[in-house]
């Protein structure tokens, strides 16, 4: 039976048109590190010639599940997170994508736990083949590990207050086991919220993000892009949130420049290893069209030739 949950893909054109500098079909290795539901995947095959390849990987067995109805020799996927991209042969992509947060069918089914909007089990893992979900984790955490997680992947000011909140129900009637509970939780924590927001949007980040080791996984792959990427590489990466895009930004910042040993002065500088090319948000269109993209960002870098 078909799903009823569907996925735009965001800065579709802008992030595949990144990937390559010229119109020509390319012959390379390029790689989509988050398939989702296949948007990027699809376009980028498109812009391949007959000896090009694209290595697809995800952690959700959905997606994965929606990549087996690509029937193209040059296309494989991975059931792995992004964070096994050094994997890979060193030097031998010539294009990567990451496509950051979650898509709409783990977001609009009640199933995955990610949204206070649907009641349904408290899960939000990315694999739920593997390691806790967020009841399970709740269900034991100490009230100041709660708060931590909370303040400081979704920077929440009243993590604290929620935290108790959470801890003293866990006593009182068990734990918490529903995206509804915990809505209706940090709703009755949380005094004030900007006009628009939900009380529970802060918290639910934090907790997704947390559960699933989201930016020590972009970490892990942004170091792992430097080996992978073969020179005039490009990279492509779309964040979500200002967590995510901080951890991009200043990626891309700290190798697109020479590194001088201030302990060996007249030493040469370690060589820049990227070249930052271009920061590009959703047109007007598109966010009106799709408001889930109004907060991407597309930050784009080639890989030079150095440091190799």
């Amino acid at each position: 039976m078909e799903q009823p949950w569907t996925h735009t893909t965001v800065l579709l054109k802008e992030a595949v048109d990144a990937l390559f500098p010229d119109a020509s079909e390319a012959a390379g290795t390029y790689v989509d590190a988050t398939f989702g539901r296949g948007g990027h995947a699809r376009a980028i095959l498109a812009r391949l010639g007959p000896a090009g390849r694209l290595i697809a990987f995800d952690k959700d067995a959905e997606a994965v599940a929606e990549a087996a109805r690509i029937e193209d020799a040059r296309f494989s996927i991975r059931h792995q997170g992004f964070r096994d991209l050094g994997e890979l042969p060193r030097s031998s992509v010539a294009g990567l994508l990451m496509d950051l947060g979650v898509s709409s069918p783990q977001i609009d089914n009640p199933a995955r736990g990610f949204s206070f909007r649907f009641d349904g089990p408290l899960d939000m893992r990315m694999d739920t083949t593997r390691g806790e979900s967020v009841s399970e984790w709740l269900a034991t955490a100490e009230q100041q590990q709660i708060a931590e997680v909370i303040r400081d992947y979704g920077e929440e000011r009243f993590a604290v207050q929620i935290a108790k909140a959470i801890v003293a129900r866990r006593q009182e009637r068990g734990p918490v086991s529903t995206t509804a509970e915990l809505a209706e939780l940090v709703a009755g924590a949380v005094k004030t919220r900007e006009p628009g927001q939900n009380p529970a949007t802060r918290t639910f980040q934090a907790l997704r993000i947390f559960i699933n080791a989201e930016l020590e996984e972009l970490q892990q792959a942004l170091e792992a892009s430097l080996a992978v990427l073969q020179p005039g590489g490009r990279l492509a990466v779309i964040s979500f949130h200002s967590l995510e895009d901080r951890i991009v930004k200043q990626f891309i910042a700290q190798h697109s420049k020479e590194v001088y040993d201030r302990r060996a002065p007249f030493a040469a500088p370690k060589a820049m290893k990227l070249k930052a090319l271009a920061r590009v948000k959703p047109s007007k269109a598109e966010v009106e069209g799709n408001p889930r993209s109004r907060s991407a960002i597309l930050r784009v870098a080639e890989r030079t030739s150095e440091g190799l």
